[in-house]
């Protein structure tokens, strides 16, 4: 059969039987008093209305295509009894509800909203609170996830679960969620061709954002601030990370952004501000590092083993610490064109280029990085002294880590923040 033919045929099916679509309503005084009599009671593509109320229920399965939909911020109430509402089917819509009182459980991942092996899915405007798990995407593709607000009560990481979850999903849209108080904000796994934007991701346990082998995934204008340990990107490759601010991720073994095991990627106009460490970089090779911030962290940029072919340019390393940490005497990487308010360069020919190299490795970091008690040396002049002399004559760094061209002025970016 002709594949346009086919095409036609499904749209005028989907069509036909949007056009006698009813509505059907909920509420306590109503026919119909609960929101699973309606979903059994309704047909393929029916639209629930939801009145204001609070309705304890659980276990609501959806296996048929509905908008349910929430006026004046109606309650589903879990009683802490398990899985609120589990989605089955495709062309599924839940609009305006407020959900709370998820069950929690050790061997089963309870959530607020669950979506499986369903298409076309949309979930926005909802309120979830008194949660396990949140939204959790499981095998569903071509979704969007669009401004919901999702607040935990976690303490402990091993009783407590994610704000948003993907688990082998595909073309999904994430944005406009304000996430917190849970264990990791947004996390995926095996999920491709991912959209993340403009969330505020904060106060969370673990991560603001963590994913693993998720591949051509993008995230932009998020915010993550004050959580335990920031960012993670592991086992990825060809990830786009534009115009997002990682902010106050502070502790002993905290950072902005962890990259390990990242590949052929781009990281652009981001600001790293007041993290321990801004990013932590592991085994990654072939990432641009541009139009980036560094601002009052602990380490801007700390660089482990196996980090090739990566270049930093027109980046801002502004009042760190310590704006590089390296921890090999090979050094494979370019540093060119960025502005490090350390350096003390001069400019004779007015080119707004400093005429000397800037050397961006300090020894004394080498040695916290080994020693780190000897931090409290920090601002001593022995540590200038053997700071200068590294810069000298280079024998803990290597010799060809520097900026040849470093900037004189900050770089001025347009950005919306």
């Amino acid at each position: 059969m002709n594949k346009r033919f086919l095409h036609s045929i499904l749209f005028f099916l989907l069509f036909t039987a949007t056009l006698f679509a009813q509505r059907i309503e909920v509420c306590t005084s109503c026919k119909i008093s609960t929101i699973i009599q309606a979903v059994e009671k309704a047909e393929p593509f029916d639209t629930i209305i939801v009145k204001k109320a609070v309705y304890k229920e659980y276990n609501i399965g959806i296996t048929k295509p509905l908008t349910i939909i929430g006026e004046g911020n109606p309650v589903i109430d879990g009683d802490n009894k398990g899985e609120i509402i589990t989605i089955e089917s495709d062309n599924v819509t839940i609009e305006g509800l407020t959900i709370v009182n998820v069950g929690t459980s050790y061997t089963t991942d309870f959530a607020a909203i669950r979506v499986v092996k369903s298409e076309n899915f949309l979930i926005i405007n909802n309120t979830l609170e008194r949660l396990f798990f949140g939204i959790y995407l499981e095998k569903s593709n071509h979704g969007k996830v669009l401004d919901n607000t999702i607040k935990g009560d976690a303490v402990n990481e091993y009783n407590s679960g994610n704000g948003i979850q993907l688990w082998y999903c595909n073309n999904v849209e994430v944005t406009n969620n304000r996430i917190r108080n849970v264990r990791d904000g947004i996390y995926l796994e095996f999920s491709d061709q991912i959209e993340i934007k403009n969330n505020k991701s904060s106060n969370n346990l673990r991560y603001g954002l963590h994913f693993m082998f998720s591949n051509n995934d993008t995230y932009t204008n998020n915010l993550f601030e004050d959580n335990g340990a920031g960012v993670a990107v592991m086992f990825s490759k060809f990830i786009k990370m534009y115009d997002n601010v990682f902010r106050k991720n502070w502790g002993t073994a905290s950072f902005g952004l962890l990259l390990k095991e990242i590949n052929d990627s781009e990281i652009k106009g981001n600001i790293f501000e007041e993290n321990t460490v801004g990013i932590n970089i592991e085994g990654s090779n072939r990432i641009e590092y541009s139009n980036n911030d560094f601002k009052s962290n602990g380490w801007a940029v700390k660089v482990r083993g196996a980090c090739y072919a990566n270049t930093f340019t027109k980046n801002n390393f502004l009042y760190n610490s310590f704006d590089i940490s390296y921890n090999s005497k090979i050094n494979d990487n370019v540093f060119d064109k960025n502005y490090w308010s350390n350096y003390t360069g001069y400019d004779l020919n007015k080119n707004g280029i400093g005429d000397v190299p800037y050397r961006p490795v300090k020894l004394f970091s080498y040695i916290v990085n080994r020693t780190p008690e000897t931090i409290i040396l920090l601002r001593s002049l022995f540590i200038d002294i053997i700071d200068f002399s590294e810069k000298v004559s280079p024998v803990f760094t290597p010799d060809n880590l520097m900026d040849n061209n470093p900037l004189l002025k900050p770089i001025r970016y347009d950005r919306d923040r």
